[in-house]
């Protein structure tokens, strides 16, 4: 027969992987999330950490680059007129900010259209004035087309220039990136201020939520001097804007207002000209974030993975689970670290998703597997071995590695008699030969692993088990001593089960048992060949238990108990010395006992039982 010890290693060692299966598993996941990095609420996702990563501490430009002109509601009111507005009037503001001492004056408001009043505006526009252009793709069934609008050219008779405003957002909504455009509304505000733009394209660095730049109302700018600090737009540059609540006239295009990082946490829209001064303010101080070509997201989703696999492939799980949790912190800690102080985009999602997902399918099935495995090994080895040793070799495999140690333990040896006469009955039907072995070792073995045995081996139709290893069992004794009785007390019913599959007519002698119980000091554990090995027990003191159970015959007792075991059992069960006798193999003799209700009544005087 197969050692049982053996065949439960070679199980539990199938619950370690082989590297290439943990490979194929973290490529099949890596597969799938590289499929779903293209999909929209990926890229919405990276977007969003994206929001998170450049509003956390973002830097902040020692002066705001503008201050804003606000087109609002209060100046609707002071000026009473209605949208559009005469141009003159943008012509007296003009004027009173360059007589304030503004450096530049930018209005982020397209004039493509004549209106009322454009000679006064175009007499007020100078070398330091823009004005914004607008770029637009119209789509139609049949085409795409590019459309450009330019302010008035009589407004750019006298010096001022234009910039295109135009600026597109992201697939969620929200305004991340720099304008692409070389003659940028931003760009022309640089130059008409005297100032140079050193930084490129990329994303936009918010540096606060709306509010966050100066601002004044379009009226206040028409006369500073009334109601502004004195010096207030001295050598500044001035962004003219809407900054509207409740659009006053949409067909007139009044709305301006973006979705901006800030957002998410604030609900707030940005105002156009704030966004504008906000975008000045990245070129000048070189602030604008570059976000590194989109196979790099690729390469970290990988990264994340393989980092995931040698993470799983060692250490117990709480230690695998916390350093994936410490990677994946790390993760969104360098994806921060690199955008704030290298100006560099990479989202920490993509290594952050793959290592979580690898590292959670890894789990999944690790988990899978054991639960399978758990149920493989109980079932294999419960016939076997006590419950509570399975338990323990799954927790531990180590204890199935070679080797053993020293215990004070109890063995037994239960022989079945009377086998051989049956076995000849049953030779025409060697199955049913099997099924009856089978079922006389079975509920003789459930009842040694109900008392905590451990089954050593069967050794054709006896049974050798042992009591106090792998686990300590201080009454390992009484435990021993119990099952024996138990088991003599199972003979009536296996008896009966005989003879129901014995053919009819057969009336073989019963079936009955001699067991041998002894105590001492052995060696126990796994014993064999590094191939093949048993879990097993070793010592003078098993050699003794065999021999006590060959001579449970002579004596006519069916559980004969070694001397050691009696001293451990002490009073209280019952036991009666038969004989002082040396064991086969031994010179001291020593006390032979059994349970006095095994002990043969003497006969009457008549010769008549009692």
């Amino acid at each position: 027969m197969t050692p049982p010890a053996a065949s439960l290693k070679r199980r539990i060692d199938r619950r370690r992987d082989r590297p290439a299966i943990r490979w194929l598993v973290a490529a099949a996941i890596l597969l799938v999330l590289i499929g779903l990095r293209t999909t929209a609420p990926w890229a919405e996702a990276n977007g969003r950490a994206f929001d998170v990563a450049s509003t956390l501490a973002p830097p902040v430009p020692a002066e705001p680059g503008a201050i804003l002109v606000a087109i609002d509601e209060p100046s609707f009111s002071a000026l009473g007129r209605q949208w559009p507005w005469p141009r003159a009037i943008h012509g007296d503001l003009v004027r009173a900010l360059r007589a304030a001492g503004a450096r530049a004056i930018a209005f982020d408001v397209v004039f493509g259209e004549p209106g009322e009043g454009d000679v006064g505006l175009a007499e007020a526009a100078r070398a330091d004035t823009v004005f914004a252009a607008d770029e637009s793709l119209i789509e139609t069934p049949h085409a795409s087309s590019l459309i450009r609008t330019e302010p008035l050219p009589e407004l750019l008779g006298r010096g001022a220039v234009a910039g295109v405003a135009s600026v597109s957002m992201d697939g969620d909504g929200v305004l991340r990136r720099m304008p692409r455009y070389p003659d940028s509304f931003t760009r022309r505000v640089a130059g008409a201020a005297g100032r140079m733009a050193r930084g490129e394209g990329g994303l936009i660095q918010y540096f606060g939520p709306a509010g966050s730049y100066p601002r004044v109302s379009y009226y206040q700018a028409l006369d500073p001097a009334r109601f502004l600090p004195p010096e207030y737009f001295r050598g500044r540059t001035v962004i003219v804007g809407y900054s509207l609540q409740a659009t006053p006239d949409l067909a007139a295009g009044a709305t301006d207002a973006f979705e901006t990082p800030f957002t998410m946490t604030t609900g707030q829209l940005s105002p156009g000209g704030e966004v504008q001064a906000t975008i000045l303010d990245n070129l000048l101080h070189d602030l604008a974030i570059r976000p590194l070509p989109d196979w790099a997201g690729v390469v970290a989703l990988i990264a994340g993975g393989v980092l995931a696999v040698l993470i799983a492939s060692g250490g117990t799980t709480p230690r695998r689970f916390a350093l994936a949790a410490a990677a994946v912190l790390l993760c969104l800690l360098a994806g921060w670290t690199a955008l704030r102080f290298g100006r560099i985009w990479l989202s920490p999602l993509d290594p952050a998703i793959g290592l979580a997902s690898v590292s959670a399918g890894l789990a999944i099935r690790d988990y899978a597997r054991e639960l399978r495995l758990r149920r493989e090994v109980q079932r294999a080895s419960t016939r076997y071995l006590a419950p509570e040793m399975v338990d323990r070799i799954l927790r531990d495999p180590s204890l199935l590695n070679l080797g053993g140690e020293r215990r004070e333990m109890t063995m037994l040896f239960a022989d079945i008699r009377g086998f051989t006469t049956i076995s000849e009955a049953m030779k025409a039907d060697p199955e049913g030969l099997t099924r009856m072995i089978n079922g006389i070792l079975t509920p003789l073995s459930d009842i040694v692993l109900s008392h905590g045995g451990t089954i050593d081996k069967y050794m054709g139709d006896c049974i050798m088990a042992f009591w106090n290893a792998p686990l300590d069992q201080p009454d390992h004794a009484a435990r021993a001593l119990a099952a024996a009785i138990e088991m003599e007390a199972a003979l009536p019913a296996i008896n009966a089960a005989i003879l129901a599959e014995l053919p009819e007519g057969a009336s073989p002698p019963p079936i009955r048992i001699g067991i041998g119980l002894n105590s001492g000091e052995c060696v126990v554990g796994n014993m064999g060949s590094s191939r093949r090995f048993d879990y097993s027990v070793l010592g003078d003191a098993v050699n003794v238990a065999s021999r006590l159970e060959g001579m449970s015959k002579s004596y006519g007792v069916p559980i004969v108990i070694g001397e050691p075991t009696a001293r451990l059992l002490g009073e209280g069960h019952d036991l009666v010395e038969i004989d002082r006798a040396a064991v086969r193999g031994k010179q001291e003799a020593q006390g032979v006992y059994t349970c006095a209700r095994f002990m043969p009544q003497p006969l009457a005087p008549d010769g008549s039982p009692p």
